[in-house]
């Protein structure tokens, strides 16, 4: 991948030319704010404004527009000069206005709707639109061009920049942080991301802080600290600030323009000199960032019904409301509408004057056709190795162990460097790679990082492709950045503590299924997941580290968006890996143990069991399967092992009871066919589980998971699920599922207790499983580790057929 340096910009101050067409640029795109936010329907004020002109809905949001669209425009201008590759990323959330209004100003909103024309029709639709039933949202969206973060929730804009530029040589992303995204704990934690940010390879993110003092009825943080301590705030972070502060137009554009060249300029020399060789390789770069403090709702209403409105929290949402009770209020906003000057800003059609026109990139120069912000078009699929290369030779279930995790790590390591030319794979995670059994991949490559690295310090390095930091908020932002910018990547994660991200899933989720509706977004690789160190494996950790309920958060999101795969062995696991890798425009969700385990298929079986997503496994049935008196089924690995432990000892205990054996791996086809794509039809569903037999379901997570997934079924009422019920401790694996009910002996009695042709042996057996658990239960208590016949147990051989 070639790396051109950023050059120095040509001039060091602005012209009366360029300052002129700036400052109209930036009128019109306050006046296009204002229009969107009033749903402004005399687009040119021709005539008086009037009640009939505004709508009666006003959603929009004005305190942050101004800042936001000034900084566009002198964006505009570095790009312009330098010719540079640019994205803008929006953090303030409500924001979506001015960026809909600049997109529109570089004519790209209207290329791709044409219907939003560049004269005063399209104008007036798109003020229509904006916030209002049918239009779009008052977020900078996937429907804004340009656009590769959701503002709704904020948070996220800076680990998703960060996340653009790696491996982007060429990319400058320019990441404007408001000040009350910056109080949230994800923006704080984002900071450090300059800490594995390599100028060789890397692109790089300019963080513009700005400050315009308020929240939604507060002061912010950030904007009411002293200078001297928001700069050693920075410093500290490691960061280069330099300050943009005013309110007078004119000062601030000169000023603006002279500190986008300086931080331009540094960044160069940091580029060139690491680029060339001439950079230490031991001594992180110092990179610049703008600190710009500007008044909240600049250039609106000074004063509103004597109350102070510009400079103040105020101007934060709808300045002027109640229009139609007060005359007053229309007129403030007529004055606040032609102060911007419209008629030197469009033309008699409703155009923009060429003046303005001038000011704009042109093609994929723009901020707004950027492809970078519309990564399916710059996406390649990976290449990846021949998953039989890594299979577990498996000659019969049962025969042998293996670290399903540790198997996936040297699939994972043999896609690292199939991929190493093209830099576009990357692994994230909360320092956990190598707990989750994934270390195979520093044989080919390190974790990034930019600090000092000391002697004794292993799989460091600056060209590093994992990247670790103990915040899952960041991992997750960066790797949506990764993604969303045309690449590939996988996030590995303890389960329990993926729940930290659950609102940054909902967020992807959703920009998901709404970019399904947007003809001109481009799919872009999956976001994968891997859950390990699960909740049946918390040996030491205890209670705190178990919790399996992502996935309930997962099957609240729209089935054509997430998936959810519980491999019971290595083989499935490494057939899921090659699959996900190979998807787009979904969330894959992979929950796999760590510890050494049974193997049950081998690579073919595997890969027929997956492509099905369930199936009778006729070796581990018993007796006529075909006609069972019970179905034992499962999902999940320690679920799989504990339903096979229930048949071995159901088959000794009553040889003469048909057992039917059903595993899932993948848990969407338990729901309908109609609901889920993967979903089974009821005619599929009946012939797997009947339609009046026992059910005895062994699951990884939450019971009521099954149950919500198949309550539409017809032997819905004899399905009797067991999993994790919220018991947890500092215990053995073993009695982990004791605990919860999901061993062996439980599942044995959950048979006796439901099957008819086991009840003449019933009492008996209930009482002997009984002993076993008090057995149990003495034993690890009195020993710290489970009996030897639990540690030792193994699928008899030849039970299979």
């Amino acid at each position: 991948m070639n790396a051109k340096t950023t050059a120095p910009v040509s001039s060091s101050w602005l012209s009366n030319q360029e300052l002129q067409q700036i400052d109209a640029y930036w009128r019109a795109a306050n006046y296009l704010t204002v229009g969107q936010i009033y749903l402004l329907d005399n687009p040119l004020l021709r005539e008086p404004l009037r009640l009939e002109h505004v709508k009666p809905r006003l959603l929009g949001h004005w305190g942050t527009s101004p800042g936001l669209s000034f900084i566009y425009a002198h964006l505009n201008r570095v790009i312009r000069v330098q010719d540079a590759n640019m994205i803008y990323i929006c953090g303030p959330g409500h924001g979506g206005p001015a960026m809909v209004a600049n997109t529109y100003l570089e004519g790209t909103y209207s290329e791709l709707n044409p219907e939003i024309s560049l004269d005063e029709d399209g104008m007036r639709k798109l003020f229509r639109q904006f916030s209002f039933p049918g239009g779009i949202p008052s977020h900078a969206a996937p429907e804004v061009p340009g656009s590769i973060n959701e503002g709704g929730e904020l948070g996220y804009a800076l680990s998703h920049a960060y996340g653009a530029a790696f491996d982007n040589p060429d990319l400058i992303v320019a990441c404007v942080v408001g000040d009350g995204e910056a109080e949230t704990g994800p923006l704080a934690a984002a900071w450090h991301s300059n800490k594995f940010l390599n100028p060789r390879h890397d692109g790089v993110v300019l963080p513009i802080l700005h400050l315009n003092g308020y929240k939604i009825a507060n002061p912010t943080v950030l904007g009411r600290i002293a200078e001297n301590e928001l700069r050693s705030l920075f410093v500290g972070y490691g960061y280069d600030p330099l300050f943009v502060e005013g309110n007078e137009p004119r000062a601030m554009h000169a000023r603006m323009a002279a500190v986008l060249e300086e931080a331009m300029q540094k960044i160069g020399a940091i580029q060139q000199a690491a680029r060339a060789g001439k950079a230490r390789r031991d001594s992180r770069p110092v990179w610049p960032m703008i600190i710009l403090r500007s008044p909240k709702g600049w250039t609106g209403p000074k004063t509103v019904d004597g109350l102070k409105t510009e400079g103040f929290w105020r101007s934060h949402q709808v300045p002027l409301a109640a229009l139609a009770e007060n005359p007053e209020h229309l007129k403030i906003l007529e004055e606040w509408l032609r102060s911007y000057r419209p008629d030197e800003l469009f033309d008699a059609t409703g155009c923009p004057v060429a003046e303005i026109r001038a000011t704009t990139p042109r093609g994929t120069r723009r901020m707004s056709a950027n492809p970078h912000a519309n990564g399916g078009l710059l996406r390649k699929s990976l290449e990846l190795p021949d998953l039989r290369q890594h299979a577990v030779p498996v000659t019969k279930p049962g025969a042998g162990k293996a670290e399903a995790t540790r198997v996936m790590g040297g699939f994972l390591r043999a896609v690292m460097e199939a991929n190493e030319a093209s830099r576009n794979f990357r692994i994230v995670g909360p320092d956990e790679t190598a707990s989750n059994r994934l270390q195979d991949v520093f044989e080919v490559t390190e974790r990034a990082w930019m600090e000092d690295i000391l002697p004794e310090d292993v799989h460091l390095g600056h060209d590093g492709r994992v990247l670790e930091i103990l915040s899952e908020h960041t991992c997750q932002g960066w790797l949506e950045g990764y993604l969303l910018t045309g690449r590939h990547g996988l996030f590995s994660c303890y389960e329990a503590f993926i729940h930290i991200v659950d609102s940054m899933f909902n967020q992807h989720a959703k920009w998901l299924d709404a970019s399904h509706d947007i003809p001109w977004r481009q799919p872009i690789s999956s976001l994968n997941y891997l859950l390990t160190s699960h909740v049946w494996q918390q040996d030491h950790n205890g209670f705190s580290h178990q919790d399996p309920g992502f996935v309930d958060l997962a099957l609240n999101k729209k089935p054509d968006i997430v998936r959810v795969y519980l491999p019971p062995d290595a083989n499935t696991l490494l057939y899921l890996t090659d699959h996900v890798l190979r998807t787009w425009d979904r969330i894959n969700i992979i929950v796999a143990g760590k510890a050494p385990s049974w193997q049950w298929l081998s690579m073919d079986q595997a890969m027929a069991h997956c492509e099905t997503g369930i199936g009778i496994w006729e070796w581990a049935s018993h007796g006529n399967s075909a006609e069972p008196d019970v179905v034992m089924a499962c999902a999940g690995d320690v679920p799989t092992l504990e339903s096979l432990a229930a048949v071995q000892l159901l088959k000794e205990l009553i040889p003469d009871l048909n057992i039917r054996f059903v595993n899932v791996v993948d848990l969407m086809t338990l729901q309908p066919r109609e609901v889920h794509p993967h979903g089974l039809s009821d005619r599929e569903f009946d012939g797997l589980f009947t339609t009046d037999k026992p059910v005895i379901f062994a699951y990884h997570g939450y019971p009521w998971t099954i149950h919500r997934l198949t309550y539409r079924r017809t032997n819905h009422a004899n399905l009797h699920v067991r999993g994790y019920n919220e018991e947890g401790t500092t215990t053995t694996p073993f009695d982990m599922t004791v605990l919860n009910g999901l061993d062996r002996f439980h599942l044995v009695q959950s048979v006796l207790d439901r099957v008819p042709a086991a009840r003449a042996r019933g009492a008996q057996l209930k009482q002997l499983m009984e002993t076993s658990l008090i057995q149990h239960r003495e034993y690890v208590r009195a020993h710290g580790q489970d009996m030897p016949e639990i540690r030792a147990w193994q699928w008899t051989p030849g039970t299979e057929r």
